[in-house]
């Protein structure tokens, strides 16, 4: 797509119901489309958006062989209930090979750096398979996210980034999850609103950022994947 192309299908999707806007690109895109899935609750209502359309969307989570154990039995749980497969994406090293390279507990040392070996260089060779791909990010998210569209250019990874749910707050995923009785994380009704590595993944109190429970006492909320890049999409 060129850059007036994506403005143009971010204009006409700012108001089109998430099931919509997945349709959208499943017509544009597909077999050329992924949706990379965190197991987050967002993500698990997105995954019921493609499987109760039946669309030919791919499935992938970021295994760094670091997630909760209940993220684990909801992949699985997941994968039975929609007759669906999450493809695993695990990064080149496991973790003790890591540690034999890089040190133990990288995460603890150099968050950003354990984020780019087991996360976003996994991401990156992934993406390069695809035309675009779906998220499940919300702007009310981050203040990184506020500004997210409904369907941009991705300049980290050259490809087209779709948002069903950037228009979406807490309260209607979660309404929406209830009605259609999506499987998520019981972590997210232990205080945990977001969900990553078991080593930089903390409950979240009351009054606190919902991201304040990532990476806690560092100066980081994101590890990367969905910060923007502003390059052009090619013409």
């Amino acid at each position: 797509m060129t850059s007036e192309a994506i403005k143009e299908a971010a204009r006409d999707l700012e108001t089109a119901s998430a099931a919509d806007i997945v349709r959208w690109a499943a017509d544009r895109f597909a077999p050329r489309l992924t949706f990379a899935t965190s197991l987050g609750i967002e993500d698990c209502l997105v995954t019921d958006l493609i499987a109760r359309a039946k669309l030919p969307v791919d499935l992938f989570t970021l295994d760094t062989e670091l997630l909760f154990p209940e993220t684990y039995a909801l992949w699985k749980r997941i994968e039975e209930k929609y007759g669906v497969t999450i493809k695993a994406v695990k990064p080149a090293r496991t973790v003790a090979e890591q540690a034999s390279a890089e040190g133990p507990a990288l995460w603890t040392r150099e968050p950003d750096r354990c984020c780019d070996l087991r996360k976003m260089r996994p991401l990156g060779a992934t993406l390069a398979n695809y035309d675009a791909w779906i998220t499940a990010i919300r702007r009310d998210q981050t203040p990184e996210r506020a500004n997210a569209p409904v369907v941009g250019w991705d300049g980290r990874f050259g490809l087209v980034k779709i948002n069903p749910l950037v228009r979406w707050t807490s309260d209607q995923v979660r309404a929406y999850v209830a009605e259609h009785e999506v499987p998520y994380n019981p972590l997210h009704d232990r205080n945990y609103p977001s969900i990553g590595c078991m080593p930089c993944t903390s409950p979240v109190m009351p009054g606190e950022d919902s991201r304040s429970g990532r990476w806690r006492g560092q100066e980081k909320t994101e590890c990367g994947l969905h910060l923007r890049i502003p390059v052009r999409a090619e013409s």
